[in-house]
């Protein structure tokens, strides 16, 4: 008997007062969301954070986020074991992960006590860099890949963690297995059958009944003749349809 593997993975996503932690940028805002086996369990983790710096114009025009939002937030450290514990043994999957796992570092390397570090706690799977592999050349942030796989991102006029967690969710469904519709594992799913029963539920569904056939007359099919060779002169000689099989 073939023992179930249950694959926990976190999308996440950050917002910073900037784009380096050189300069002591630090994290706003985090948002992750739980996946277990492709299915979404409903659990999510959402902080804003206070950074104690001033917050980049440049950052607050893509973000939305203010220095007066967060006067009364707590700090990276008041929120970080809980954080951790969220995110600990999980695959992390982070659209450009480099930024955020680096942003996440700097601030665990401020923290008192044992140092720790996020390769240390999670794997970690880099969207950007799967999206530049299957797609060289090509603009590949989230809204591009919104965009190429039809997920809806209407909702993102401002970058937000916890929104473009759920946006990066759908994409990296699509990017992987064509799966955007996600069910929360919470729901009641009605257990699946082999294809080919399911195939004769369908057919037994349907009444018996005598289908009528409607032959093409010879009208119709000299159109359809004529329409082929015309297919057929504007494509170069590649019309599908007059391939032999």
């Amino acid at each position: 008997m073939t023992e179930n593997v249950v694959k926990r993975q976190v999308i996440l996503d950050t917002e910073t007062t900037g784009i380096s932690t050189a300069e002591d940028h630090r994290i706003i805002e985090i948002g992750c969301v739980e996946m277990v086996n492709r299915r979404l369990t409903g659990q999510t983790f959402h902080q804003y954070i206070n950074p104690h710096r001033e917050i980049d114009a440049g950052a607050i025009e893509v973000h939305g986020i203010t220095n007066e939002f967060l006067a009364d937030k707590p700090s990276f450290e008041d929120v970080a074991e809980d954080f951790l514990q969220f995110i600990d043994g999980a695959e992390l999957i982070i659209h450009n992960a480099p930024f955020d796992v680096g942003f996440i570092d700097h601030e665990l390397k401020k923290l008192k006590g044992e140092k720790r570090r996020v390769n240390t706690l999670c794997s970690v799977l880099d969207t950007l860099k799967m999206a530049r592999d299957k797609y060289p050349g090509q603009k590949n942030n989230l809204d591009a890949l919104c965009k190429r796989y039809d997920v809806d991102n209407s909702n993102r006029e401002l970058h937000g963690a916890l929104l473009d967690a759920e946006i990066l969710a759908d994409v990296y469904l699509a990017m992987t297995g064509g799966q955007v519709a996600m069910l929360l594992a919470a729901e009641e799913v009605e257990p699946k059958t082999s294809s080919e029963n399911e195939t004769e539920e369908m057919l037994t569904a349907v009444p018996p009944r005598k289908l009528r056939v409607i032959r093409a007359s010879e009208e119709e099919l000299a159109a359809h003749e004529a329409m082929l060779e015309k297919v057929q002169k504007s494509s170069g000689g590649e019309c599908v349809w007059l391939r032999e099989s």
